[in-house]
């Protein structure tokens, strides 16, 4: 299932100046989570996928909120930012390499903050051939790790139209701190083409 709602209803009081679409939302169904709309760009060309935020980021209304998951940490090293930025300075950044970012997933039914908890049958994702026509300057996909690939290559692409169902798509390991079997170096390294390849 896909879940379509106009982008303009996203606009958040101080976001309009940067061009940035950032909300969090709630659901009527408790045992339903509701992840946050895009943060990008109109000429924004690279779009970073995840899956849906964990406990933490939902708590506090930001991406990759949890301390642990390794992110920011990256993003801001191939940046040549420091990594203590405001979370308004971290989406500025992104809007000023031409990065959206994004999860697969509008919503979906989970215990805890694991992919691996996530109820195939309650998933909706999110409106991307909406977000394609309002975005026409995405060129590239990267899906922050295995999850959030396997879900838009099942649920999203037999969705869209030829021209946005051959966007290129690159998989990156996994910034969460559950994916241990990877170092910060190993991940810092395969994030590079991110910034190496930049349109």
């Amino acid at each position: 299932m896909s879940y379509r709602e106009p982008y303009a209803g996203y606009w958040r009081s101080g976001s309009r100046r940067m061009g940035l679409t950032q909300m969090s939302a709630s659901s009527p169904d408790n045992n339903r989570i509701v992840g946050f709309a895009p943060v990008a760009t109109i000429d924004a060309h690279t779009l970073i996928l995840g899956s849906m935020p964990g406990e933490d980021s939902l708590r506090l209304a930001q991406y990759y909120a949890n301390p642990r998951n390794a992110f920011w940490k990256i993003i801001s090293r191939h940046a040549d930012r420091e990594n203590d930025l405001t979370y308004e300075r971290r989406l500025k950044m992104l809007s000023d390499h031409g990065i959206a970012l994004w999860d697969v997933l509008h919503s979906c039914q989970r215990s805890g903050s694991l992919d691996s908890s996530i109820r195939n049958a309650s998933v909706v994702t999110n409106d991307f051939a909406g977000f394609f026509t309002s975005h026409p300057g995405i060129r590239r996909i990267f899906f922050n790790g295995a999850f959030a690939e396997a879900s838009y290559r099942k649920h999203v692409l037999p969705t869209l139209d030829t021209l946005q169902a051959n966007i290129p798509m690159t998989r990156v390991p996994s910034t969460s701190p559950a994916n241990a079997s990877l170092g910060f170096e190993a991940k810092l390294q395969a994030w590079r083409a991110i910034f190496e390849q930049c349109p």
